[in-house]
């Protein structure tokens, strides 16, 4: 495959040859996804379906530790750890994928999520050998359970303004930790927590691997929670915990910079778990609708179910394409590293590092699709969704929390759009302003027409892109350094990014499997047709974006200039969103699934 650099994207074309799609998955990875899934049911749907009993952490902690060392016996636990280490060693993308098979396992999700990703990769990737032989193979065994312990009440978004201190001892053998943490998942059962405290007075966070084992650790109770109530939640106090020195991870001052990067990998994972969760509701709600007769017929004979289960799974589907394209991309960078001779952690790192912007709005759009699919669930069920015993209401609860951790959907917004500056006027790295001298001879050769044509999507893409580049550079020239305080501006412009990539990701996929397709296969049809239903409505989302941020901007701006290329660039796209749905809806009704 090409080489493909972070946030390149915005200024260049993807090619679907160099482009991993779902389709491709071997069977191996197949294998791993199915095992996931029967362990979910077996050990999460059956027991849910039967009893009509929502696990919860103030009551069945124990039963939760029990699933957690079950699932290690399955290898579940280990799945990112090195085989050396007692895990499986398995690539990034595939790591993607175990999140996308989880996710049905509702709360529990949340649990082994967090043992897997930001309670044991801090030492997966910054770790000394000692620490990774010592702490990873009890990790892959859950015989210690993990947990990550960085925000504080005073200290959320804003993580480095944490006030846990971490104070040498005199002999400089040990670290006194004291503080408060709150909303620490696995907090009522870890046995290690990894802890980001300040050394003294320094600026930047450290972090430390701590052991309850260790003393001076007080567990508060278990939070009362909207969802994901069988996830342990609980505030975490040190007073004067005694942590040897060599548990200090990487070096002092780098607590920050961890958090960081693990919340790259965070959020492309919360991206493929909501991913799950909304193949998972959408399954449900097309059982129901076809189960559910009225006026004797099934509901999901009725247009007002179609259009909802047409528009989940084109959402769904074409966040997939995004999220599976960026973890190969991740893989690939990976690699590429460890061949220039970094280590397995620098290598990791860096990789993750490098496509920050698109983990960034990954999280974000998977989330609100996760939030609109299990909203529209509950919806065809009426008020059979609101009973306990089919889910799909704690769906509905579970799914509210995605959108708020591992940075809120609003600070991944601005966050993407910063990074994305910073890497096309500090370090270079993308030339922002070559690809917007492309833009006016790209706007006179479409001045004339008034619609698109179909097979025109590569430059309808195309046009996201250079609308989001002239609106941003007009930005940045009339606002300069002030348009990162215009919150809703960046906001909306990051909108646009984020709709030319999942745009882009999704017509890639299609066109790769359009090379070997029979035009005729219904699988192929409905695909394309989830294509065109996608772009319909995502020139509707980037012409709302783009004409707020353009209203929203001084006065004495060049607007019309702006509204102009509104005009030309997001022109009527001829197709009938209508008979697109049913189409869709029809085929997932049929087979009594979502069944990509």
């Amino acid at each position: 495959m090409t080489k493909i650099k972070g946030g390149q994207f915005i200024v260049q074309a993807g090619d679907p040859a160099n482009t991993f799609i779902p389709e491709e998955w071997t069977e191996e990875q197949l294998m791993i996804r199915d095992m996931v899934k029967d362990f979910v049911q077996q050990e999460i749907l059956g027991p849910l379906r039967s009893g009509g009993h929502e696990l919860n952490a103030q009551t069945d902690n124990d039963k939760v530790v029990g699933i957690l060392e079950r699932a290690a016996e399955q290898g579940l636990c280990g799945l990112s750890i090195a085989e050396e280490h007692g895990g499986m060693g398995l690539n990034f993308n595939t790591g993607l994928l175990f999140g996308e098979a989880i996710a049905s396992g509702f709360s529990f999700a949340t649990t082994i999520g967090a043992h897997t990703s930001i309670g044991s990769l801090p030492i997966v990737y910054y770790g000394t050998k000692e620490q990774k032989d010592k702490y990873l193979p009890k990790i892959a065994s859950a015989e210690y359970k993990a947990s990550y312990a960085l925000t504080e009440p005073g200290a959320g978004s804003d993580a480095n303004s944490g006030k846990t201190k971490a104070i040498p001892t005199e002999d400089g053998q040990h670290y006194l930790i004291n503080g408060q943490k709150m909303w620490i998942t696995n907090g009522g059962f870890a046995d290690i927590f990894i802890v980001f405290a300040k050394i003294e007075d320094d600026e930047n966070l450290s972090a430390f691997i701590v052991e309850k084992a260790f003393g001076g650790i007080t567990i508060g109770a278990e939070e009362r929670k909207l969802g994901i109530k069988g996830s342990s939640t609980v505030q975490v106090f040190f007073n004067d915990c005694k942590v040897p020195a060599e548990n200090l991870l990487a070096k002092r001052g780098d607590g920050f910079k961890i958090a960081l990067n693990i919340l790259n990998s965070g959020r492309i994972k919360l991206a493929a778990g909501s991913i799950g969760g909304s193949k998972f509701a959408l399954t449900q709600a097309i059982k129901y609708a076809n189960e559910r007769h009225q006026f004797d017929q099934p509901i999901s004979n009725f247009g007002a179910m179609k259009y909802k289960i047409g528009e989940m799974a084109t959402r769904t589907f074409a966040a997939e394409s995004a999220i599976y394209r960026t973890g190969r991309y991740i893989d690939i960078k990976e690699q590429e590293l460890l061949d220039e001779g970094a280590t397995t952690g620098e290598s990791k790192i860096k990789a993750l590092r490098e496509y920050a912007i698109e983990c960034a709005v990954l999280k974000v759009y998977g989330s609100e699709v996760l939030d609109y699919c299990v909203d529209e669930t509950l919806q065809i069920h009426g008020g059979m969704g609101y009973a306990v015993e089919t889910g799909v209401e704690m769906g509905y609860r579970d799914a509210r929390i995605t959108r708020i951790y591992e940075g809120t959907n609003e600070i991944n917004r601005m966050l993407a759009f910063a990074e994305l500056m910073k890497r096309a006027f500090k370090t270079k790295e993308i030339d922002l302003v070559a690809a917007g001298k492309k833009i006016p001879g790209s706007m006179l050769r479409q001045t004339f027409g008034s619609t698109f044509k179909l097979g025109q999507e590569e430059k309808i893409v195309q046009n996201f892109k250079h609308l989001f580049l002239a609106i941003a550079g007009m930005a940045g020239k009339k606002l300069k350094m002030a348009l990162a305080d215009e919150q809703e501006i960046v906001m909306n412009l990051s909108d646009i990014l984020t709709e030319a990539y999942i745009a882009e990701s999704l017509l890639l996929r299609v066109r790769k499997l359009e090379a070997n397709a029979d035009h005729d296969d219904k699988v192929y049809q409905v695909q394309q047709k989830m294509l065109e239903l996608h772009i319909y409505e995502a020139i509707k989302k980037v012409h709302g974006a783009a004409t707020q941020a353009i209203d929203s901007l001084p006065e004495d701006t060049k607007k019309k200039t702006l509204n102009k290329l509104v005009k030309t660039f997001l022109k009527k796209y001829p197709v009938n969103p209508k008979e697109l749905r049913r189409d869709i809806a029809n085929y997932m009704i049929e087979a009594d699934e979502y069944t990509f």
